[in-house]
Protein backbone atom coordinates (compact mmCIF):
# COMPACT_ATOMS: atom_id res chain seq x y z
CA UNK A 1 0.00 0.00 0.00
CA UNK A 2 1.62 3.15 -1.06
CA UNK A 3 2.33 5.82 1.16
CA UNK A 4 -0.53 8.33 0.02
CA UNK A 5 -3.26 5.15 0.74
CA UNK A 6 -1.90 4.75 4.36
CA UNK A 7 -2.74 8.12 4.66
CA UNK A 8 -6.11 8.21 3.59
CA UNK A 9 -6.69 4.71 5.73
CA UNK A 10 -5.46 6.92 8.83
CA UNK A 11 -7.79 9.35 8.13
CA UNK A 12 -10.52 7.86 7.31
CA UNK A 13 -10.35 5.51 10.71
CA UNK A 14 -9.32 8.43 12.55
CA UNK A 15 -12.95 10.09 11.31
CA UNK A 16 -14.71 6.88 12.31
CA UNK A 17 -13.15 7.09 15.78
CA UNK A 18 -14.51 10.58 15.97
CA UNK A 19 -18.28 9.94 14.90
CA UNK A 20 -18.04 6.96 17.44
CA UNK A 21 -17.57 9.24 20.15
CA UNK A 22 -19.83 11.71 18.92
CA UNK A 23 -22.39 9.25 18.99
CA UNK A 24 -25.14 9.67 21.37
CA UNK A 25 -25.63 5.75 22.63
CA UNK A 26 -28.23 5.55 25.34
CA UNK A 27 -26.97 3.13 28.49
CA UNK A 28 -28.66 -0.49 28.45
CA UNK A 29 -31.49 -1.41 30.83
CA UNK A 30 -30.98 -4.09 33.38
CA UNK A 31 -30.25 -6.99 31.07
CA UNK A 32 -28.97 -9.85 31.04
CA UNK A 33 -26.20 -10.69 28.07
CA UNK A 34 -24.38 -13.99 27.07
CA UNK A 35 -22.41 -14.05 23.91
CA UNK A 36 -20.86 -17.13 22.76
CA UNK A 37 -18.00 -16.23 20.65
CA UNK A 38 -15.59 -18.79 18.58
CA UNK A 39 -12.54 -16.37 17.97
CA UNK A 40 -10.32 -14.58 21.00
CA UNK A 41 -10.37 -11.61 19.22
CA UNK A 42 -14.56 -11.34 19.32
CA UNK A 43 -14.60 -12.52 22.91
CA UNK A 44 -12.38 -9.79 23.53
CA UNK A 45 -13.70 -7.32 22.02
CA UNK A 46 -17.33 -8.32 24.10
CA UNK A 47 -15.84 -8.58 27.34
CA UNK A 48 -14.33 -5.13 26.88
CA UNK A 49 -17.70 -3.50 25.92
CA UNK A 50 -18.69 -5.07 29.22
CA UNK A 51 -16.49 -2.20 30.88
CA UNK A 52 -18.71 0.55 29.29
CA UNK A 53 -20.02 2.83 31.32
CA UNK A 54 -22.93 2.44 29.06
CA UNK A 55 -23.58 -1.38 29.76
CA UNK A 56 -23.23 -0.41 34.08
CA UNK A 57 -26.88 -1.89 34.63
CA UNK A 58 -26.91 -4.89 31.96
CA UNK A 59 -25.14 -8.05 32.98
CA UNK A 60 -23.18 -9.49 30.68
CA UNK A 61 -21.03 -13.48 30.03
CA UNK A 62 -18.88 -14.21 27.39
CA UNK A 63 -18.77 -18.37 26.56
CA UNK A 64 -16.60 -19.37 23.85
CA UNK A 65 -18.11 -22.29 21.45
CA UNK A 66 -20.90 -20.83 19.08
CA UNK A 67 -24.16 -21.74 18.24
CA UNK A 68 -23.48 -25.29 19.37
CA UNK A 69 -22.59 -23.94 22.83
CA UNK A 70 -25.39 -21.63 23.36
CA UNK A 71 -27.71 -24.92 22.51
CA UNK A 72 -26.13 -26.77 25.09
CA UNK A 73 -26.44 -24.26 27.27
CA UNK A 74 -29.95 -23.10 27.27
CA UNK A 75 -31.68 -26.79 27.02
CA UNK A 76 -31.31 -26.79 30.55
CA UNK A 77 -31.45 -23.10 31.83
CA UNK A 78 -33.80 -19.72 31.00
CA UNK A 79 -32.37 -17.96 28.01
CA UNK A 80 -30.85 -14.55 28.65
CA UNK A 81 -32.74 -10.99 27.41
CA UNK A 82 -29.87 -10.87 24.76
CA UNK A 83 -27.98 -13.30 23.34
CA UNK A 84 -24.56 -12.59 21.06
CA UNK A 85 -23.63 -15.28 18.80
CA UNK A 86 -20.40 -15.46 16.97
CA UNK A 87 -20.44 -17.62 13.67
CA UNK A 88 -17.51 -18.24 11.57
CA UNK A 89 -19.12 -20.35 8.77
CA UNK A 90 -21.24 -19.56 5.53
CA UNK A 91 -24.86 -18.35 5.82
CA UNK A 92 -26.55 -22.20 5.04
CA UNK A 93 -24.69 -22.72 8.45
CA UNK A 94 -25.39 -20.36 10.82
CA UNK A 95 -29.14 -20.27 9.61
CA UNK A 96 -28.84 -24.23 10.99
CA UNK A 97 -27.28 -23.16 13.93
CA UNK A 98 -30.38 -20.23 14.79
CA UNK A 99 -32.89 -23.30 13.68
CA UNK A 100 -31.26 -25.54 16.32
CA UNK A 101 -31.11 -22.49 18.93
CA UNK A 102 -35.02 -21.30 18.01
CA UNK A 103 -35.98 -25.11 19.89
CA UNK A 104 -34.56 -24.02 23.36
CA UNK A 105 -34.78 -20.23 23.21
CA UNK A 106 -37.50 -18.92 25.58
CA UNK A 107 -40.11 -16.16 23.32
CA UNK A 108 -38.48 -12.57 24.07
CA UNK A 109 -34.90 -13.27 23.91
CA UNK A 110 -33.34 -11.12 21.49
CA UNK A 111 -30.35 -12.56 18.89
CA UNK A 112 -27.53 -10.47 17.55
CA UNK A 113 -25.31 -12.42 15.35
CA UNK A 114 -21.73 -11.63 14.75
CA UNK A 115 -20.12 -12.99 10.98
CA UNK A 116 -17.55 -12.95 8.92
CA UNK A 117 -19.54 -12.02 5.67
CA UNK A 118 -21.06 -9.01 4.14
CA UNK A 119 -24.14 -10.94 2.41
CA UNK A 120 -27.35 -8.79 2.01
CA UNK A 121 -29.13 -11.94 1.38
CA UNK A 122 -28.03 -13.35 4.05
CA UNK A 123 -28.81 -10.01 6.28
CA UNK A 124 -32.33 -10.07 5.11
CA UNK A 125 -33.13 -13.95 6.14
CA UNK A 126 -31.90 -13.71 9.90
CA UNK A 127 -34.28 -10.84 10.30
CA UNK A 128 -36.69 -13.03 8.80
CA UNK A 129 -35.93 -15.67 11.27
CA UNK A 130 -35.86 -13.25 13.84
CA UNK A 131 -32.75 -11.96 14.56
CA UNK A 132 -32.74 -8.84 16.17
CA UNK A 133 -29.23 -7.37 14.48
CA UNK A 134 -26.23 -8.80 12.25
CA UNK A 135 -22.47 -7.07 12.68
CA UNK A 136 -19.95 -8.05 10.58
CA UNK A 137 -16.72 -9.07 11.99
CA UNK A 138 -13.91 -7.88 13.07
CA UNK A 139 -16.15 -6.11 16.05
CA UNK A 140 -14.94 -3.20 18.39
CA UNK A 141 -16.19 -2.91 21.65
CA UNK A 142 -18.02 0.24 20.93
CA UNK A 143 -20.03 -1.79 18.14
CA UNK A 144 -21.21 -4.46 20.67
CA UNK A 145 -22.30 -1.63 23.10
CA UNK A 146 -24.30 0.46 19.76
CA UNK A 147 -25.81 -3.28 19.09
CA UNK A 148 -27.32 -4.19 22.74
CA UNK A 149 -28.39 -0.86 23.48
CA UNK A 150 -29.71 -0.16 20.27
CA UNK A 151 -32.82 -3.08 20.92
CA UNK A 152 -33.98 -1.09 23.63
CA UNK A 153 -34.43 2.35 21.52
CA UNK A 154 -37.93 2.17 20.80
CA UNK A 155 -38.30 3.34 17.37
CA UNK A 156 -39.03 6.89 17.04
CA UNK A 157 -38.47 7.70 20.60
CA UNK A 158 -37.36 10.82 22.10
CA UNK A 159 -33.49 11.05 22.30
CA UNK A 160 -32.15 10.29 25.55
CA UNK A 161 -30.75 13.05 27.13
CA UNK A 162 -27.06 13.76 27.85
CA UNK A 163 -25.35 14.00 31.41
CA UNK A 164 -22.45 16.79 31.94
CA UNK A 165 -20.43 16.30 34.95
CA UNK A 166 -18.86 19.21 36.65
CA UNK A 167 -16.45 18.47 39.77
CA UNK A 168 -13.53 20.48 41.55
CA UNK A 169 -9.95 19.37 41.48
CA UNK A 170 -9.76 20.36 44.92
CA UNK A 171 -12.40 22.37 47.49
CA UNK A 172 -13.09 25.89 46.90
CA UNK A 173 -11.97 25.90 43.06
CA UNK A 174 -15.39 27.14 42.04
CA UNK A 175 -17.08 24.29 40.51
CA UNK A 176 -20.38 24.88 41.33
CA UNK A 177 -20.45 28.41 40.29
CA UNK A 178 -18.80 26.85 36.97
CA UNK A 179 -21.51 24.64 36.95
CA UNK A 180 -24.34 26.79 37.18
CA UNK A 181 -23.26 29.23 34.93
CA UNK A 182 -22.55 26.71 32.25
CA UNK A 183 -26.19 25.31 32.78
CA UNK A 184 -27.60 28.98 32.44
CA UNK A 185 -25.50 29.57 29.07
CA UNK A 186 -27.37 26.32 27.88
CA UNK A 187 -30.92 27.35 28.58
CA UNK A 188 -30.41 30.89 27.55
CA UNK A 189 -27.36 31.10 24.38
CA UNK A 190 -28.21 27.96 23.06
CA UNK A 191 -32.31 27.59 23.89
CA UNK A 192 -32.32 23.89 24.88
CA UNK A 193 -34.06 23.07 27.76
CA UNK A 194 -31.51 22.27 30.69
CA UNK A 195 -31.60 21.11 34.45
CA UNK A 196 -28.90 22.27 36.93
CA UNK A 197 -28.86 19.26 39.76
CA UNK A 198 -27.43 19.94 43.21
CA UNK A 199 -25.44 16.77 44.58
CA UNK A 200 -24.08 18.37 47.35
CA UNK A 201 -26.83 17.74 49.86
CA UNK A 202 -25.21 19.36 53.24
CA UNK A 203 -23.51 22.47 51.51
CA UNK A 204 -25.20 23.04 48.00
CA UNK A 205 -25.12 26.31 46.79
CA UNK A 206 -27.49 25.77 43.80
CA UNK A 207 -30.70 27.60 45.41
CA UNK A 208 -28.82 30.49 46.08
CA UNK A 209 -26.80 31.15 42.76
CA UNK A 210 -30.27 31.03 41.34
CA UNK A 211 -32.47 32.95 43.90
CA UNK A 212 -34.18 29.98 44.95
CA UNK A 213 -35.64 28.57 47.68
CA UNK A 214 -37.95 25.32 46.72
CA UNK A 215 -39.63 23.69 49.01
CA UNK A 216 -38.71 20.29 47.74
CA UNK A 217 -35.61 19.06 45.91
CA UNK A 218 -33.03 16.40 44.84
CA UNK A 219 -33.35 14.54 48.72
CA UNK A 220 -36.90 13.98 48.14
CA UNK A 221 -36.13 11.57 45.33
CA UNK A 222 -33.49 10.34 46.92
CA UNK A 223 -34.65 9.62 49.74
CA UNK A 224 -38.20 8.26 48.14
CA UNK A 225 -36.38 5.50 45.29
CA UNK A 226 -40.07 3.41 44.55
CA UNK A 227 -41.56 7.01 43.97
CA UNK A 228 -38.77 8.32 41.40
CA UNK A 229 -40.60 8.88 38.08
CA UNK A 230 -40.64 11.15 35.30
CA UNK A 231 -44.01 12.98 36.64
CA UNK A 232 -42.45 12.94 40.33
CA UNK A 233 -39.31 14.66 39.43
CA UNK A 234 -40.81 17.06 37.99
CA UNK A 235 -42.37 17.98 40.51
CA UNK A 236 -39.63 18.59 42.11
CA UNK A 237 -38.09 20.67 39.88
CA UNK A 238 -37.65 24.71 40.38
CA UNK A 239 -38.19 26.51 37.61
CA UNK A 240 -35.69 29.79 36.60
CA UNK A 241 -36.38 30.51 33.11
CA UNK A 242 -38.19 29.37 30.19
CA UNK A 243 -35.37 26.61 29.58
CA UNK A 244 -33.70 25.96 32.99
CA UNK A 245 -34.48 24.53 36.23
CA UNK A 246 -33.09 23.53 39.29
CA UNK A 247 -33.12 20.48 41.10
CA UNK A 248 -31.84 21.66 44.78
CA UNK A 249 -30.20 20.39 47.39
CA UNK A 250 -31.56 21.15 50.86
CA UNK A 251 -28.08 22.48 52.00
CA UNK A 252 -29.05 21.16 55.92
CA UNK A 253 -27.41 19.28 58.63
CA UNK A 254 -30.49 17.97 60.38
CA UNK A 255 -29.41 14.03 58.57
CA UNK A 256 -26.33 12.58 57.26
CA UNK A 257 -26.45 11.89 53.85
CA UNK A 258 -24.87 8.26 53.04
CA UNK A 259 -25.38 6.95 49.87
CA UNK A 260 -24.95 3.72 48.07
CA UNK A 261 -23.59 3.79 44.63
CA UNK A 262 -26.85 3.17 43.11
CA UNK A 263 -28.91 6.18 44.56
CA UNK A 264 -29.46 8.65 42.13
CA UNK A 265 -29.56 6.33 39.19
CA UNK A 266 -33.36 6.55 38.88
CA UNK A 267 -33.27 10.18 39.53
CA UNK A 268 -30.82 10.65 36.28
CA UNK A 269 -32.64 8.15 33.95
CA UNK A 270 -36.31 9.94 35.02
CA UNK A 271 -34.36 13.24 34.06
CA UNK A 272 -32.93 11.57 30.98
CA UNK A 273 -36.05 11.12 29.70
CA UNK A 274 -37.43 14.12 29.71
CA UNK A 275 -34.67 17.19 29.52
CA UNK A 276 -32.09 17.56 26.75
CA UNK A 277 -29.31 18.55 29.33
CA UNK A 278 -28.56 17.74 32.76
CA UNK A 279 -25.78 19.35 33.98
CA UNK A 280 -24.21 17.59 37.70
CA UNK A 281 -22.76 20.06 40.29
CA UNK A 282 -20.50 17.00 41.81
CA UNK A 283 -19.49 17.60 45.48
CA UNK A 284 -15.48 17.37 46.06
CA UNK A 285 -15.40 14.60 47.39
CA UNK A 286 -14.38 10.84 46.97
CA UNK A 287 -17.15 7.73 47.36
CA UNK A 288 -18.76 5.04 45.61
CA UNK A 289 -21.83 7.45 44.27
CA UNK A 290 -19.05 10.51 43.26
CA UNK A 291 -17.38 7.96 41.43
CA UNK A 292 -20.28 6.22 39.70
CA UNK A 293 -21.77 9.59 38.68
CA UNK A 294 -18.36 10.81 37.06
CA UNK A 295 -17.93 7.41 35.28
CA UNK A 296 -21.18 7.29 33.86
CA UNK A 297 -21.83 11.05 32.81
CA UNK A 298 -21.60 11.84 29.06
CA UNK A 299 -19.08 14.61 29.29
CA UNK A 300 -16.84 15.45 32.24
CA UNK A 301 -15.26 18.84 33.28
CA UNK A 302 -12.89 18.93 36.23
CA UNK A 303 -12.58 22.40 37.37
CA UNK A 304 -8.90 23.21 38.86
CA UNK A 305 -6.72 26.36 40.50
CA UNK A 306 -3.18 26.57 39.51
CA UNK A 307 -1.53 25.12 42.06
CA UNK A 308 0.05 21.92 42.49
CA UNK A 309 -2.31 19.78 45.13
CA UNK A 310 -4.53 20.72 41.88
CA UNK A 311 -2.45 19.33 39.44
CA UNK A 312 -1.95 16.30 41.04
CA UNK A 313 -5.89 15.87 41.95
CA UNK A 314 -6.52 17.01 38.36
CA UNK A 315 -3.96 14.21 37.27
CA UNK A 316 -5.59 11.50 39.16
CA UNK A 317 -8.77 12.43 37.92
CA UNK A 318 -7.89 12.34 34.30
CA UNK A 319 -6.20 9.28 34.63
CA UNK A 320 -9.05 7.37 36.38
CA UNK A 321 -11.85 8.70 33.73
CA UNK A 322 -9.84 8.05 31.24
CA UNK A 323 -8.98 4.11 31.80
CA UNK A 324 -12.59 3.83 32.67
CA UNK A 325 -14.57 5.28 29.58
CA UNK A 326 -11.88 3.77 26.56
CA UNK A 327 -15.18 4.57 24.64
CA UNK A 328 -15.99 8.08 25.36
CA UNK A 329 -14.53 11.93 24.51
CA UNK A 330 -11.61 12.27 26.84
CA UNK A 331 -12.44 13.98 30.54
CA UNK A 332 -11.72 18.06 30.21
CA UNK A 333 -10.69 20.33 32.10
CA UNK A 334 -10.48 23.83 32.92
CA UNK A 335 -8.56 26.56 35.11
CA UNK A 336 -10.23 29.08 36.95
CA UNK A 337 -9.18 32.15 39.60
CA UNK A 338 -6.16 32.74 37.25
CA UNK A 339 -3.94 35.60 38.40
CA UNK A 340 -4.90 36.15 41.98
CA UNK A 341 -2.51 39.14 42.80
CA UNK A 342 0.43 38.09 44.96
CA UNK A 343 -0.38 34.08 44.91
CA UNK A 344 2.52 31.97 43.17
CA UNK A 345 1.02 29.86 40.43
CA UNK A 346 1.23 26.90 37.98
CA UNK A 347 1.63 28.41 34.45
CA UNK A 348 -1.41 27.53 32.30
CA UNK A 349 1.15 26.18 29.94
CA UNK A 350 2.82 23.88 32.45
CA UNK A 351 0.40 23.17 33.61
CA UNK A 352 -1.28 21.69 30.94
CA UNK A 353 2.56 20.40 29.82
CA UNK A 354 2.57 18.06 32.82
CA UNK A 355 -1.12 16.66 32.05
CA UNK A 356 -0.26 16.38 28.59
CA UNK A 357 -3.37 17.99 27.91
CA UNK A 358 -4.71 21.35 27.11
CA UNK A 359 -7.43 23.46 29.50
CA UNK A 360 -10.44 23.69 27.45
CA UNK A 361 -11.04 27.62 29.44
CA UNK A 362 -8.69 29.93 31.40
CA UNK A 363 -11.02 31.59 33.98
CA UNK A 364 -8.97 34.80 35.37
CA UNK A 365 -9.69 35.81 38.79
CA UNK A 366 -12.22 38.56 38.60
CA UNK A 367 -13.33 39.01 42.41
CA UNK A 368 -15.78 41.62 41.67
CA UNK A 369 -17.41 40.13 39.14
CA UNK A 370 -18.13 36.49 40.98
CA UNK A 371 -18.71 38.60 44.05
CA UNK A 372 -21.54 40.54 42.27
CA UNK A 373 -23.19 37.77 40.86
CA UNK A 374 -22.87 35.32 43.88
CA UNK A 375 -24.56 38.42 46.39
CA UNK A 376 -27.82 39.05 44.07
CA UNK A 377 -28.20 35.38 43.23
CA UNK A 378 -27.42 35.64 39.57
CA UNK A 379 -25.23 34.59 36.91
CA UNK A 380 -22.12 36.15 35.66
CA UNK A 381 -24.18 37.36 32.00
CA UNK A 382 -26.54 38.68 34.88
CA UNK A 383 -24.57 41.15 35.73
CA UNK A 384 -22.49 41.67 32.57
CA UNK A 385 -23.93 40.17 29.46
CA UNK A 386 -20.84 41.45 27.77
CA UNK A 387 -17.89 40.85 30.45
CA UNK A 388 -15.17 38.30 28.93
CA UNK A 389 -15.94 35.78 31.84
CA UNK A 390 -19.72 35.48 30.21
CA UNK A 391 -18.12 34.81 27.08
CA UNK A 392 -16.25 31.79 28.10
CA UNK A 393 -18.88 30.36 29.92
CA UNK A 394 -21.23 30.57 26.55
CA UNK A 395 -17.95 29.27 24.64
CA UNK A 396 -17.69 26.24 27.08
CA UNK A 397 -21.11 25.53 26.99
CA UNK A 398 -21.18 25.19 23.42
CA UNK A 399 -18.24 22.92 23.80
CA UNK A 400 -19.59 20.59 26.48
CA UNK A 401 -23.21 20.89 24.66
CA UNK A 402 -21.40 19.47 21.07
CA UNK A 403 -22.73 22.46 19.71
CA UNK A 404 -20.54 23.26 16.78
CA UNK A 405 -19.83 27.38 16.16
CA UNK A 406 -17.32 29.09 13.99
CA UNK A 407 -16.82 32.22 15.93
CA UNK A 408 -13.46 32.99 16.97
CA UNK A 409 -13.43 32.94 21.00
CA UNK A 410 -11.07 36.22 21.86
CA UNK A 411 -7.53 35.25 22.39
CA UNK A 412 -6.68 34.16 25.68
CA UNK A 413 -10.30 33.83 26.64
CA UNK A 414 -10.36 29.63 25.53
CA UNK A 415 -8.04 27.45 23.91
CA UNK A 416 -8.55 27.64 20.38
CA UNK A 417 -9.88 24.85 17.89
CA UNK A 418 -12.71 23.74 20.38
CA UNK A 419 -13.70 21.25 17.57
CA UNK A 420 -10.50 19.89 17.42
CA UNK A 421 -10.76 18.89 21.20
CA UNK A 422 -13.88 17.00 20.58
CA UNK A 423 -12.09 15.03 18.05
CA UNK A 424 -8.93 13.74 20.50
Amino acid sequence: MTSTALETADAAATAAEAADRDEHIAPAPRVSVQAFCESAETAGAVQAAAEDRRMVKAHLRVQMGGAAAAVVAFHSSPTPNVIILESQTHGEDILSGLDELSEVCDAGTRVIVIGRFNDIALYRELIRRGVSEYIIAPVRPIDVVRGICGLFGAPGAKPVGRILAIVGAKGGVGASTIAHNIGWAIARDLKLDSVVTDLDLTFGTAGLDFNQDPPQGIADAVFSPDRVDTAFVDRLLSKCTDNLSVLAAPATLDRVYDFSPEAFDSIFDALRTSVPYVVLDVPHLWSGWTKRVLVGADHILVVASPDLANLRNTKNLLDLLRAARPNDHRPLYCLNQVGIPKRPEIKPADFAKALGDDPIAIIPFEPTIFGTASNNGQMIAEVSAGHRVAEIFRQTALLLAGRNETKKPRAGLLTPLLGKLMQR
